[in-house]
């Protein structure tokens, strides 16, 4: 290793060899366990940011640790090419809508955006360092959207799939129906309107708040709190809804709250989740005075066609001019918004498709306890309760363009409409294909192919399957599935991606999608603030890759946070990456300098500790990676190799290693050697799943291969009392090389003095006297002995110069 210093441009170089050498394509050996990672298929929405790339980088990470402990591994990287995402990009970049522009061409709008970004991920990805096999079918492939439709095919048969006219959550901007989890909460701020309704059996005024009085053509009832005295009175008799007139029931239902706004609630169809399941409870009759675009319908009067702000607006000012506005409060408030475009949501009644979910949460939720394992463990809980708060079935089908069609054609006979589905196996597109023949011959009479698209999640959900290379990599899944497959995910997509890969596993194979979830935080700016390009903080990904190298930024990824906690960009733990893979490269040119030790060699006392210390290392590390925990492992290691050997071990054991002097048996001289190279091989090997660059043009350099080859075998035993004698030996160090300091002597200057140290460190005389260029004793103190170190008992006498 002539090179006195590491090159960041070296990485590039070394990505030029392992293109060469075949490392970022699948390996499935026989005879290998095999390890399949489910890798999140990001939206491509945009450039990348660095956050993003963070949890990319410590997947690979866990990736390189578990080929190095004989897994073949399959770690695909695709798009997930589907849905809305992709298409609000174009109606924003081109100004146009969805509905305004014909069908092929928008399709064509959206892949020609997609492949912009996606370029850009995969060069980011590669220069980060990442193994992933870079898959080019993303989940808008023939191969992908075969498999999705394949699995509604299946599920239909199985009769867990049903179309429904109901209540549904929909998007006005969107233009299409969500789930419960596509529904974000937005705070805010918005009023609280008192408005007098009149009760028909006693003319008496009675006072109703509200935050949407623009729904008051859609109420169907009036409620109040069975344990309310004030209201009793009114239980059974009739409110006539100002405005529009109409006679609603007074009821008692516990959805009230007595304490909120007056303590009666008018119940609409429908202003949110609350009001339709009163509505189910009460059986109330629907009234829907929201159209699908968001403007208020015929049943309105004179308000038809305005947007659902302006009714409320004018709305206001109708009440207050008619008296019937009692006040107005400002309010904080929680408005349910869609999670893409960020519209407010309405409640309509659609025609929609199914996915049964309730009917199996108890099943759910014992999968989710029993087959499931997370790191950490506490987002298990947050699953839980996402489960068990489900209220609806899944509604599957999309009024959208750009995702897998959903695979059924309608024969129309003799005024009745029947659905017919394919066998499966190949990819149908209804709306514009012609029926397969298995669907012609179930029909006499006229056949419509359906038009809507399915859920992004529907598709997004079976990535487990596709990751397991089902079509790729024959047998694999078999071996795979569900032990062999890890999940690693942000938490923010738990009640989404996470869920609804947990129900579609279940209703498929009756078991987990797979046994292990790795949860991790989110990338934050240095402020502690989320990426967003609104706030104008994106940290682009390739910006640390250009100025620190990939190894010092993906140390900062592994270093930054805990798993599971969000984590900040920072630069200062970037410049700490770049300096540490310096130090590596230092250590190493030391460590390799002397030859081989062979067989022939003793070890001191201070070899026995480092080399133990190294197996208590080795043994928290690969529980750490084991545990899918990058940050624990990251740590050990960098303290380990940078405070421990090269600070204090490199710098006692040079005295051997050289032995110059001839102070030391030659076999002692070759235990240096030997424990040098040791500690020096098995520490890169640990680094080189995290900084797998400059780690592997060390090991080329000194042992002629790639450390991607190699293999990280089980630690050796390790004693306390030895990794104790070793904390003891380095606060020694530390004390005398502070007290030279403070005293203005060089560390290579001797002590002119007596060193008094613990008797636990006798083992290590000679080392110390050689390092600290002093005289060591290891019996009692004398009185006038100068303690020099807080925490041990280390002392000092100086020895007075004659005047």
């Amino acid at each position: 290793m002539s090179d006195k210093r590491w090159r960041v441009d070296k990485e590039v170089e070394l990505l030029k060899v392992w293109e060469s050498e075949g490392r970022f394509s699948t390996k499935v050996e026989e005879g290998r366990p095999v390890l399949v990672i489910d890798t999140p298929p990001p939206y491509m929405s945009g450039r990348p940011h660095i956050g993003q790339f963070a949890s990319y980088a410590q997947m690979d990470m866990i990736v390189r640790f578990y080929r190095m402990r004989g897994y073949s591994v399959v770690f695909p990287f695709y798009a997930d090419r589907n849905g809305l995402p992709v298409e609000v990009q174009v109606e924003r970049r081109y100004n146009v809508r969805l509905q305004e522009v014909p069908r092929e061409k928008f399709l064509d709008m959206c892949r020609n955006v997609l492949d912009e970004y996606e370029d850009a991920w995969r060069n980011a990805l590669r220069r980060w360092g990442v193994s992933a096999d870079q898959w080019r079918e993303g989940t808008d492939s023939v191969e992908y959207r075969t498999m999705t439709q394949s699995t509604f095919i299946e599920m239909w048969r199985r009769g867990h799939i049903y179309e429904a006219e109901r209540p549904t959550m929909w998007c006005p901007r969107c233009m299409t129906s969500l789930a419960e989890a596509e529904v974000e909460y937005k705070e805010g701020e918005t009023h609280l309107n008192y408005i007098k309704f009149k009760v028909k059996e006693t003319g008496q005024d009675i006072v109703i708040a509200t935050t949407r009085p623009e729904l008051l053509a859609a109420t169907v009832a009036v409620i109040f709190n069975p344990g309310d005295d004030r209201y009793k009175p009114l239980n059974g008799l009739h409110a006539i809804v100002p405005i529009f007139g109409q006679e609603v029931p007074i009821l008692p239902h516990p959805a009230a709250k007595p304490d909120f706004g007056s303590g009666l609630v008018m119940i609409s169809t429908f202003g949110d989740t609350r009001d339709l399941s009163i509505v189910n409870d009460l059986r109330l009759p629907m009234k829907i005075v929201v159209t699908q675009d968001g403007r208020m319908g015929d049943a309105t009067g004179k308000y038809a066609g305005m947007s659902v702000a302006k009714a409320r607006e004018e709305i206001v000012k109708d009440l207050e001019a008619a008296g019937l506005l009692v006040r107005r409060e400002r309010i904080a408030h929680s408005v349910p918004v869609c999670w893409r475009c960020g519209t407010p949501i309405e409640v309509i009644v659609t025609k929609e498709l199914f996915l049964r979910q309730l009917a199996f949460k108890e099943e759910l939720l014992r999968i989710i306890r029993e087959k499931m394992r997370f790191h950490p463990p506490e987002y298990a809980q947050t699953l839980i309760n996402w489960v068990s708060s489900l209220q609806f079935d899944w509604p599957i089908s999309r009024r959208r363009y750009y995702g897998t069609e959903i695979p059924i054609w309608y024969c129309v006979e003799d005024g009745k409409v029947t659905p017919i589905l394919p066998r499966g196996g190949r990819y149908y597109r209804p709306w514009r294909d012609e029926a397969p023949p298995e669907v012609k011959e179930q029909c006499r009479g006229r056949l419509v192919g359906e038009e809507r698209i399915l859920d992004t999640w529907f598709d997004s959900s079976i990535s487990w399957m596709y990751a397991s290379g089902r079509t790729k990599f024959p047998g694999v899944f078999e071996k795979a599935y569900p032990r062999g497959i890890i999940r690693p995910q942000g938490y923010e997509i738990i009640r989404s991606w996470l869920y609804y890969s947990v129900l579609r596993a279940y209703l498929l194979y009756g078991d987990a999608p797979f046994s292990r979830v790795r949860i991790n935080g989110m990338g934050l700016d240095e402020r502690g603030e989320a990426m967003h390009k609104s706030k104008g903080n994106v940290v682009d990904a390739m910006h640390p890759i250009e100025r620190y190298g990939a190894d010092a930024t993906r140390f900062w990824a592994a270093s930054a946070g805990k798993l599971g906690y969000d984590y900040r960009y920072q630069e200062q733990l970037l410049r700490t990456g770049k300096d540490f893979a310096t130090k590596l490269w230092n250590a190493a040119r030391f460590a390799y300098s002397f030859p081989d030790a062979g067989g022939d060699y003793s070890l001191t006392a201070l070899d026995e500790i480092i080399i133990n210390e190294l197996n208590k290392v080795k043994e928290q590390a690969i529980r750490a990676y084991e545990d899918l925990d990058v940050y624990t492992a990251a740590q050990g290691l960098f303290g380990f190799v940078w405070h421990v050997f090269a600070d204090h071990y490199v710098e006692a054991v040079k005295s051997c290693a050289y032995n110059r002097e001839g102070s030391f048996p030659e076999r002692e001289q070759r235990g240096a050697w030997h424990a040098l190279r040791t500690v020096m091989d098995e520490s890169l090997k640990l680094l080189a799943p995290i900084m797998p660059f400059v780690t592997d043009e060390i090991w080329r350099r000194t042992h002629g291969k790639s450390i991607h080859d190699e293999t990280i075998g089980d630690p050796g035993q390790w004693r306390e009392d030895l990794s104790k004698m070793l904390g003891e030996f380095m606060k020694l160090n530390s004390a005398v090389w502070a007290y030279k300091n403070k005293r203005r002597i060089s560390l290579a200057e001797p002590l002119n003095g007596t060193l008094y140290a613990p008797a636990s460190l006798r083992p290590l005389e000679r080392e110390l006297r050689e390092m600290h260029k002093a005289r060591i004793s290891f019996d009692e103190r004398p009185a006038d002995a100068v303690r020099i170190s807080d925490d041990a008992e280390i002392y000092v006498v100086e020895e007075r110069v004659n005047q």
